[in-house]
C-alpha cells in the first residue's frame, strides 16, 4: 500500500499544485495600477510615466483586467518579444520550474523563482536593478516540504514582501533589494513548521499598513488559517490569526488524529470599499477517508469573508461538502461588479477543483449563482479497491486564476479534464503516511486513469445569465491563468510553452507564439512605460526565464517547449 502511496503522491507533487526599518504603517503605499505615475530619474529606470500591474490579480479584487487598448484584435500579430532573460543565467542557484506572478510598479518587475530568490528587472530593458536569495543554510531546509514553487511578492511603504517555503515572511526595501527583516510564521503561530508539514507558496497581499497570508499544507493534515502582519516590522496585526478549522480534537475532529486541513494557498481579494476580505481554502484531511472527520467538515472547500482589520468573521459559503476527492478551493477568488438577471452587483466569485462555479453576493455572501459546471462532473465515493471520478485531483479549476471582461460580463475559466483513480483507505492508521512531511494524512492512494489524456479549456461565464457562452479545447492542462484587456483581449499560456490571445466575444484564439521558454505555468501581467503597453510572462522547466512582449518586438520563435506540469514542485 504505502509503495503505492508512494508513487501515486510522487505524480501528486509533480502535478499539482506556494534587521530594523523606521517605515511606519501610515507610510506611503504603492501607487494603485490606475494612476500614471512618475518616477525621478536619478532611480536610473527607463521611462518617466507608468501604469502599474500592482499585485498578485492587478488590483486587491484579483480581477486580472486592465484598462489598457494599445495591443488589440488588429494589431496582436505585430506582437514579439522587447527582452526575454534566463533566471539561471542570472543566479546559478535558480531552481527548475517557476510559476511566478510579476507585479510591475514604476517601470520595475519584481518577480520571484522557485527556491525563493527575488528579482527586481528594469521593465523595458531587463537590466538586473537588485537580486536577492536566501543563504544557503535556509535554502537548504525548502525540499523538506516537497515543494520549491512561488507564485510572487506583494510591495507596500517600500517594500517588498515575499513568503518562503520554510514559513519565513520576509521583507526587503524596494529600491536596494536589502533584507529589511525577516520571521518565521512559528514564532507568532504555533506550531507553524515545516516539520509540523506547513510550507509557503504563495504571494502575500498587502493592504492599509499590513501584510495578509495564507498557508499550504492541508494535505499533510495541517490546521488553516489566514493571518494579517504589520508592515511596518512583520508583527502580528491581528489578536490571532484566523482558524479556518477547530483545534484538533475538538467539533469535528473529536475523533480525528489529524489536524483537518482548510489552508489558504492562494493570495486573498480585498475590497477596499468595504475593507472584507476574501479567501478561498483547502481540502479537509485526510483527503480519502472520512469515517473520523464525520458531517460537512465546515470551512474546508469554501470561500470566506473577514473584516481584513480585525480578522473576524463575516461569511463562509462551501463549495464542496466532506470532501472526499481532494477537491480543494484553489484558485484566489474575485471581487467584481457585474450585471447579474439585469440588475448591477457587487459579486465575489471562484471556482473549484470540483469543476463548479459559485457567485455570491460580496456584502452578504447570498448565493447568486451556486455550483455552474465548467467540467466533467462524474463523482463517485473512493473505495479501497478503486473508483474513477471526474474531476481528478487536478481539477477542475486548480491554482491558475480567473479574469473577469465587464464588456462582455465573461468570468473566463482556465479549466483541466483529467480524472483519476481514487482508492481509499480502510482504516484511520491505514490513511496516514508517516513517510512524508509532516502530519501527512493522505488518506491512501491514487493513481492516473490509463488511456485517457488529459487536457485543458477556457471556459466563459455569462455573468448575468449564470450560463455558458463557450468553452474552447487546449492541449494541455490550463495551469496558468488568464488575463485580460480593454480591447477585448485574454492572454494566457500553455504547457508546452505557447502564449494565447483570445478574442473574448467571439470565443476564438487569433494569436499564438511560441516562447523560447519550456512551460508556462502562471497568468502574466500587463503595464504601460511612457504609454506604450507591456506583457510579461514567465516559464518553467529546466530553463525558467522572463519574457516581455509589445508591439514591434522580435517575432523570431522558439523551439517547441516540454508539455508538463512539473515546475517548481520537487517530489521527495
Amino acid at each position: 500500500m504505502h509503495s503505492r502511496l508512494g508513487a501515486a503522491l510522487a505524480v501528486l507533487l509533480l502535478l499539482s499544485a506556494c534587521a530594523g526599518n523606521k517605515n511606519e504603517n501610515n507610510g506611503t503605499p504603492s501607487p494603485t495600477p490606475e494612476e500614471t505615475t512618475k518616477t525621478p530619474s536619478e532611480t536610473g529606470v527607463t521611462g518617466t510615466s507608468f501604469k502599474n500591474w500592482g499585485s498578485y490579480g492587478y488590483t486587491l479584487d484579483n480581477n486580472r483586467h486592465v484598462p489598457f487598448t494599445e495591443i488589440s484584435a488588429d494589431n496582436v500579430k505585430d506582437l514579439g518579444v522587447i527582452w526575454s532573460a534566463e533566471l539561471k543565467k542570472l543566479d546559478a542557484d535558480v531552481k527548475n520550474g517557476n510559476q511566478s506572478y510579476p507585479v510591475v510598479i514604476d517601470g520595475v518587475i519584481y518577480l520571484t523563482t522557485s527556491g525563493n530568490q527575488v528579482f527586481a528587472l528594469d521593465a523595458v530593458t531587463g537590466k538586473t536593478i537588485w537580486h536577492w536569495k536566501p543563504e544557503a543554510e535556509q535554502a537548504a531546509s525548502f525540499s523538506k516540504a516537497g515543494i520549491i514553487a512561488n507564485r510572487g511578492v506583494a510591495v507596500g511603504e517600500g517594500k517588498v514582501f515575499m513568503l518562503a517555503v520554510d514559513n519565513s515572511l520576509i521583507s526587503l526595501d524596494q529600491k536596494t533589494g536589502a533584507l529589511v527583516k525577516m520571521v518565521k510564521l512559528g514564532d507568532s503561530i504555533d506550531g507553524v513548521t515545516l516539520e509540523n508539514g506547513y510550507y509557503e507558496t504563495t504571494a502575500p497581499q498587502y493592504y492599509k499598513g499590513n501584510v495578509y497570508i495564507g498557508s499550504s499544507g492541508s494535505d499533510n493534515g495541517v490546521r488553516g488559517f489566514v493571518a494579517a502582519y504589520k508592515a511596518s516590522d512583520l508583527t502580528p496585526a491581528w489578536d490571532a490569526p484566523f482558524w479556518t478549522v477547530p483545534p484538533k480534537g475538538q467539533d469535528w475532529l473529536a475523533n480525528s488524529k489529524f489536524q483537518g486541513g482548510g489552508t489558504v494557498w492562494n493570495p486573498v481579494a480585498i475590497d477596499e470599499q468595504t475593507d472584507l476580505m476574501y479567501f478561498a481554502t483547502g481540502n479537509p484531511a485526510p483527503d480519502f477517508y472520512g469515517a473520523n472527520r464525520p458531517g460537512a467538515n465546515p470551512n474546508t472547500d469554501s470561500v470566506v469573508a473577514v473584516n481584513a482589520m480585525t480578522g473576524k468573521l463575516v461569511w463562509a459559503k462551501q463549495e464542496v461538502s466532506h470532501d472526499l476527492w481532494d477537491y480543494d478551493a484553489a484558485a484566489s477568488p474575485m471581487i467584481i461588479n457585474a450585471s447579474v438577471k439585469g440588475q448591477k452587483k457587487k459579486l465575489v466569485v471562484q471556482g473549484g477543483k470540483s469543476g463548479l462555479w459559485f457567485a455570491w453576493d460580496a456584502a452578504s455572501g447570498d448565493v447568486v449563482w451556486d455550483g455552474i459546471p465548467f467540467a466533467k462532473i462524474d463523482k463517485k465515493d473512493p473505495t479501497p479497491e478503486g473508483t474513477v471520478s471526474y474531476p481528478g485531483v487536478l481539477g477542475g479549476e486548480n491554482y491558475a486564476p480567473e479574469s473577469y471582461d465587464p464588456a462582455t460580463n465573461y468570468v473566463l475559466i482556465p479549466g483541466i479534464e483529467s480524472p483519476t483513480l481514487y482508492k481509499s483507505a480502510k482504516t484511520e492508521a491505514e490513511a496516514a503516511t508517516p513517510d512524508f512531511p509532516g502530519a501527512a494524512a493522505f488518506g491512501t492512494g491514487m493513481e492516473e486513469v490509463p488511456n485517457v489524456k488529459a487536457f485543458g479549456t477556457v471556459t466563459a461565464i455569462n455573468v448575468d445569465t449564470g450560463k455558458q457562452a463557450y468553452q474552447i479545447k487546449t492541449t494541455d492542462a490550463q495551469r496558468g491563468g488568464l488575463t485580460s484587456t480593454d480591447s477585448g483581449l485574454a492572454f494566457f499560456g500553455e504547457l508546452d510553452g505557447k502564449i494565447n490571445a483570445l478574442d473574448i466575444k467571439a470565443g476564438k484564439v487569433i494569436w499564438t507564439f511560441q516562447t523560447s521558454g519550456d512551460n508556462v505555468q502562471a497568468a502574466p501581467s500587463i503595464f504601460t512605460v511612457d504609454d506604450k503597453e507591456y506583457i510579461v510572462f514567465t516559464t518553467g522547466g529546466s530553463k525558467p526565464k522572463v519574457h516581455v512582449f509589445g508591439l514591434g518586438g522580435d517575432k523570431t520563435q522558439g523551439p517547441a517547449g516540454a508539455a508538463e506540469t512539473g515546475g517548481g514542485h520537487s517530489a521527495k
